[in-house]
C-alpha cells in the first residue's frame, strides 16, 4: 500500500473519524490512534479543558506536534480532530505521508450526531448549527485540498463507510485481501 500502509481520517466533527477509523482499523489490522485521545492521554487533561486554559492556539500547537509524530507510523489508522486541516504543516504531513480519506457530514448530520456531546469547545454556543455551517465554509476546501477520497457518511453505519473505503483503496492502491478479517468479508 502507498506511503507504508498509513491511512489518514479528516473530516468536521460528527462525521465519524473515531467510530470508523476504529473498525477500518480493525478490517486491516492496522493500528487505532484518535490524535485528540491521544493529546488527551499525553496531557493529562480533557480537549475541553486545554481550551480553556491555553485556547484554540494552545491546543492546535499541541495537536500539530502529535500529528507530526503520528503520522510516521507505520500501518496506521489516525483519526485527526475535526480543525487538524487549518494549519498547513497538518496538511503537508498528512498529504505526505499517507492515504488521506475525508470523511463528509452535511451539517444537518453533524449536528444530530453532536447535539448531546459536551465534549466539543467549539459548539458551545447559541447556535451551534451556524457554528457548524462556519466550520464547513472555512474547513471543506482544506479537507478536499488534501483528500485522496472522499466517502459521505450521512445515513449510513460504519460498517458500510468502511466498506466504501475498501472498495476505493483496492481500486486505486491494491490491497491484499489477506490483510482483511474474517468478519469484513
Amino acid at each position: 500500500m502507498k506511503k507504508s500502509g498509513r491511512l489518514f481520517l479528516i473530516g468536521p466533527m460528527g462525521a465519524g473519524k473515531s467510530t470508523v477509523g476504529r473498525r477500518l482499523a480493525h478490517v486491516l489490522r492496522r493500528v487505532f490512534v484518535d490524535s485528540d485521545k491521544e493529546i488527551e492521554k499525553r496531557t493529562g487533561a480533557s480537549i475541553p479543558l486545554i481550551f480553556e486554559i491555553e485556547g484554540e492556539a494552545g491546543f492546535r500547537e499541541r495537536e500539530r506536534s502529535v500529528i507530526a509524530e503520528l503520522v510516521l507510523q507505520d500501518n496506521i489508522v489516525l483519526a485527526t480532530g475535526g480543525g487538524a486541516v487549518l494549519r498547513p504543516d497538518n496538511r503537508r504531513c498528512l498529504a505526505q505521508q499517507g492515504i488521506v480519506i475525508y470523511l463528509s457530514a452535511s451539517v444537518n448530520e453533524q449536528l444530530r450526531r453532536t447535539s448531546r456531546d459536551t465534549h466539543r469547545p467549539l459548539l458551545q454556543t447559541l447556535d451551534p448549527r451556524a457554528r457548524l455551517e462556519e466550520l464547513f465554509r472555512i474547513r471543506d476546501p482544506l479537507y478536499r485540498e488534501i483528500a485522496d477520497m472522499i466517502v459521505t457518511t450521512d445515513e449510513r453505519p460504519a460498517r458500510r463507510v468502511v466498506d466504501a473505503i475498501l472498495r476505493g483503496l483496492q481500486q486505486c492502491w491494491p490491497l491484499s485481501l489477506a490483510q482483511r478479517t474474517p468478519e469484513s468479508n
